[in-house]
């Protein structure tokens, strides 16, 4: 088989395509016209997809090529995490030889220290700034891209710098990772979710005694980011011995105990204690109902739910303040109140009557809330369903869907007037949709009736 195809799919970027023929006998060192591996044309893509098939399938990242880079060196180079993640490979610490270590972390390091704009100035020599644009560097994350002198890089090299430190077990101090995190001020920046994520691996003592400590420092970003690693220490939990989770919680109660000036981070240390669990959730989640930041009091109704399954009914003080959130001011306070209201519904006309009048808020995105808590939710009375089929008139489209779900799930004679409502059922992005598939099946029950009733 001749590399003609396997070229034309990366340079189209399709991943699928080029994994295929690699699994059909395609070299994976199949070389350009240019005389490079096409690893090195993905690389220069900045497609980590493609870069992350051809490694899969044999393509060597660390080929000498004849301007003595590799593919891999290439990949740092080009400023993209994902694409150095991909091509870095399988247990580069033991593949890699110490030498080739330490040149991949210097021209990391060298790129993050001098930035990006500036080296690209150094190596073209023009003047004038760099076009920059912010571009997705995975599926989560972003990063700048920047063009100069006919050159394009990518500024993720402190990511990667993280990430290489990692891969060949450098112990970075915590400090410097926290300070390469925060640089942008940004969680969703590509060197931010990376030092998160090394932090989130380490679970020595060592370090989580110096990333809690942080946890009085006076910048605000910087207890941010505490956070962000405490809660991957709970999403993400590792043997027992080492896992950190009550340590935690008790932490966490701590915190929003002892006082938090900065209401931004006091929501955010709510938000990660409400997926704790802790004895003490509750009266944390009471101290706070009354705050007068509504960044806080949305956190409340998710600390006041808990969750125990089954959840154990509401005590008395939780229930009067859900009931208080559930006409607060605010409409994100009313929405997480309204939420919290349905899931622990305890049959009393109080909790409908609040719930109705959440689905016939004046405010589009607290009705579209309510609506998809209330689908699922277990109240059956009228007043829902009505309250529901007014909603089938909404502009938006994900509200009318629910509308009409929730009606189905309570087998509502309204439901298929509901479902005509909800307009064509095929739609562009809703081709796995529950709501629609249940509505398909329903309609073709009942244009199939002796079909529908043999199965």
């Amino acid at each position: 088989m001749d590399g003609t195809e396997l070229v034309a799919a990366v340079r189209r970027g399709d991943a699928e395509a080029v994994a295929a023929l690699l699994e059909a006998g395609a070299a994976p060192d199949t070389v350009t016209d240019d005389g490079l591996p096409v690893l090195c044309l993905a690389v220069a893509a900045h497609d980590a997809a493609v870069a992350g098939a051809l490694v899969e399938g044999g393509a060597d990242p660390d080929r000498r090529l004849l301007d003595g880079t590799t593919p891999l060196v290439r990949a740092v180079d080009g400023g993209s995490p994902a694409v150095a993640d991909a091509v870095l490979g399988r247990e580069p610490r033991l593949r890699l030889p110490e030498a080739e270590r330490e040149r991949l972390l210097a021209l990391a390091r060298h790129w993050y220290e001098r930035g990006a704009e500036g080296e690209l100035r150094c190596r073209t020599g023009a003047s004038g700034p760099a076009r920059q644009a912010r571009v997705m560097d995975d599926e989560y994350h972003h990063v700048t891209r920047l063009t100069l002198g006919g050159l394009t890089v990518r500024a993720g090299h402190g990511a990667i710098l993280t990430d290489l430190e990692w891969a060949f077990r450098i112990l970075t101090p915590v400090d410097e990772l926290v300070a390469r995190a925060v640089a942008h001020g940004d969680p969703d920046h590509v060197d931010w979710s990376s030092a998160r994520w090394v932090l989130s691996e380490r679970r020595s003592k060592e370090t989580w005694s110096a990333v809690t400590a942080y946890r009085h420092d006076p910048d605000p970003e910087h207890r941010r980011f505490v956070l962000e690693v405490l809660h991957w220490y709970l999403m993400c939990p590792s043997s027992r011995r080492n896992s950190y989770e009550e340590d935690t919680a008790e932490l966490l109660v701590a915190w929003a105990t002892e006082g938090e000036e900065d209401p931004g981070v006091l929501a955010e240390v709510l938000r990660v204690l409400s997926e704790t669990g802790h004895r003490e959730s509750e009266a944390v989640g009471l101290r706070h109902a009354g705050h007068p930041d509504p960044r806080v009091r949305a956190r409340v109704p998710d600390i006041l739910l808990g969750w125990d399954t089954p959840r154990p009914p509401l005590g008395a003080a939780a229930r009067a303040a859900l009931l208080v959130l559930a006409g607060d001011e605010d409409r994100g306070v009313r929405a997480g109140a309204g939420g919290a209201l349905i899931a622990a519904h305890d049959g009393s006309s109080e909790f409908t009557d609040l719930i109705v009048g959440l689905l016939r808020d004046p405010v589009a995105d607290v009705r579209a809330c309510t609506a998809e808590a209330v689908a699922d939710g277990a109240d059956r009375t009228a007043a829902v369903a009505d309250a529901l089929v007014a909603l089938l008139d909404e502009d938006d489209l994900v509200t009318r869907l629910n509308a009409a779900y929730g009606l189905f799930r309570r087998d509502d004679p309204r439901t298929g007037q509901a479902i005509e409502r909800v307009g064509p059922l095929p739609r562009p992005g809703f081709e796995h949709d529950h709501r629609l598939s249940a509505f398909r099946r329903w309609k073709w029950d009942r244009e199939n009736p002796s079909a529908a009733a043999e199965q």
